[in-house]
């Protein structure tokens, strides 16, 4: 591709050197490691190394020019922009060819959820017949293509060559899960979205942002940052989101759990097995680009557990009917999605229930307990791992979380995880984590069993369940490896059960 049409649209506020913009360019890097002869290198000044230290490198592996926010003394064209982030995603969105102008996007954010509801929606899609292209948490996938994920939503350069694969795949819609790391750090300036959606708001990634406010305003910018012909899907009931429908281009449509006012709402919620039943109501006629969309409603039985799946459903199916996705093809799609792994997640349901849940921080927390208060149950183990790395504040948080709905649940006594055995250096639970934690529940009166490794809690909430109890796994990193080591470990004491079936929950899992 010539140098030229790399830099369409690109803002430059200087050149420094030589630079022939008819030159053909190899192709784009962000790393020095992979510079080769001809290629743009990226300096990108990130959170623990800045890019501009690594020119003096690109330029001895045959890089033809590097984008910098600084000149640095090296003999080699320097091309100077304002933010070194912003223009890798403009020379990428460039480089393969304007991907997502051809492509239809839907764009999920949300503190929670954003998987689950990446991944209704794409069953949703798929049970219509279109051919789905997925970028998220889980991985990027379209057809037999599959990439674990990194990130969330990868770096630009990245996410850009998915989207020229998934064009050129003919890909039918595209569903993107959208971080407030890559809307701070300019991941999907340049992605050109039909629907873009806010499902929840809530305290998280303190530690990347700064603040609550900064992390809102991060989260926000796909909304704010929508275009005149996008659709915006906004959850009302939280005030924060709702006010974004004044700072928006695009057109806004409401969804409420309780409120008539808006666009979409629910009513007769059954949470007595754990998933969802309910009445998704449209609450007026509504003019869509695929003609009006009636005023009704219809029913809605969940496969999923977990008040959160209720949630998340009333955002793939507000997106869905704008989408022009008929009734039976979203009510059949919803009964026979199996859920994304760790979103509450029934892994096993014979004599007593198993249940794996993420429980990442205090919104998360409160939509898990709900419908474990909503359910019928003999009693509940519960198994709580520690978050590591993440502070004082939110393990703080979380446990004042678990006391107040303790109020409800009745739990004299839970049993917690460091998980040293599983967790790897960036998720090991600090003394003063743990130490917040004990100290809180301590005050409260619920006795903890604590245990090093996650194989031996695992193991002892299993061995004292009895019939018709739940045992709940809760936690993020800490827990992952829980339902495999839990499911092994009832095979090994029942030579009864069908392998195949016992372990059927995890036959996809990614984590």
């Amino acid at each position: 591709m010539k140098l030229k049409t790399l830099l369409e649209d690109l803002e430059i506020l200087e050149i420094k050197g030589n630079l022939n913009i008819e030159k053909e360019i190899q192709k784009i890097e962000y790393n020095s490691k992979n510079v080769s002869e001809n290629d743009i290198f990226v300096a990108i000044k990130g959170y623990k190394t800045d890019g501009h230290i690594y020119i003096e490198s690109a330029k001895k592996q045959g890089c033809y020019a590097c984008i910098v926010e600084d000149f640095v003394d090296v003999d080699v064209a320097q091309i100077k922009v304002k933010n070194s982030r912003a223009a890798l995603s403009k020379v990428s969105h460039n480089y393969y060819g304007k991907p997502s102008e051809d492509l239809d996007i839907i764009g999920i954010t949300a503190t929670n959820g954003k998987t689950t509801t990446s991944f209704m929606l794409k069953k949703i899609y798929e049970e219509a017949g279109l051919k789905v292209g997925i970028i998220g948490t889980v991985y990027v996938k379209i057809d037999d293509f599959m990439i674990p994920s990194y990130l969330t939503t990868p770096e630009s350069l990245d996410l850009q060559k998915y989207l020229s694969i998934f064009r050129e795949r003919k890909a039918d819609k595209v569903i993107m899960e959208v971080s407030s790391a890559a809307l701070e750090l300019d991941r999907a300036k340049d992605v050109d979205y039909n629907i873009v959606s806010f499902g929840n708001l809530s305290k998280e990634h303190m530690e990347q942002h700064g603040s609550y406010e900064a992390y809102k305003r991060e989260k926000s910018k796909l909304i704010t940052e929508a275009k005149e012909h996008q659709i915006a899907v906004l959850n009302f009931d939280n005030p924060e989101i709702k006010e974004l429908a004044s700072k928006t281009k695009a057109k806004v449509f409401s969804f409420s759990l309780d409120d008539s006012l808006e666009n979409f709402s629910m009513k007769n919620l059954d949470l007595s097995t754990g998933r969802g039943k309910f009445d998704f109501i449209i609450n007026r006629d509504i003019e869509t680009k695929n003609g009006i969309l009636k005023k009704g409603e219809f029913h809605v039985e969940l496969n999923t557990a977990g008040f959160s799946s209720v949630m998340n459903s009333m955002v793939a199916i507000s997106i869905s009917l704008l989408d022009g996705i008929d009734i039976a093809t979203i009510q059949r799609a919803l009964r026979i999605f199996r859920g994304v792994e760790r979103r509450f997640e029934i892994i096993f349901e014979k004599d007593f229930k198993i249940i794996d849940d993420h429980f990442a921080n205090e919104v998360n927390i409160d939509v898990t307990l709900e419908t474990l208060c909503k359910m019928k149950y003999n009693d509940i183990k519960f198994l709580y791992a520690i978050r590591g790395n993440r502070g004082v504040e939110l393990n703080e948080e979380n446990a004042l979380k678990i006391i107040e709905w303790n109020k409800k649940l009745k739990l004299s006594e839970i049993y917690a995880t460091l998980s040293r055995d599983t967790v790897t250096w960036k998720d090991e639970v600090s003394d003063e984590e743990r130490d917040i934690f004990l100290k809180i529940m301590k005050e409260n009166n619920i006795k903890v069993h604590l245990f090093d490794t996650l194989k031996e809690a695992v193991e002892t909430v299993i061995d004292i369940a009895q019939k018709d109890d739940v045992v709940m796994f809760a936690g993020c990193q800490g827990m992952d490896k829980a339902g495999r080591i839990g499911l092994n470990y009832i095979l090994e004491k029942n030579n009864s059960y069908d392998r195949e079936e016992i372990l059927f929950p995890l036959k996809d899992r990614i984590v």
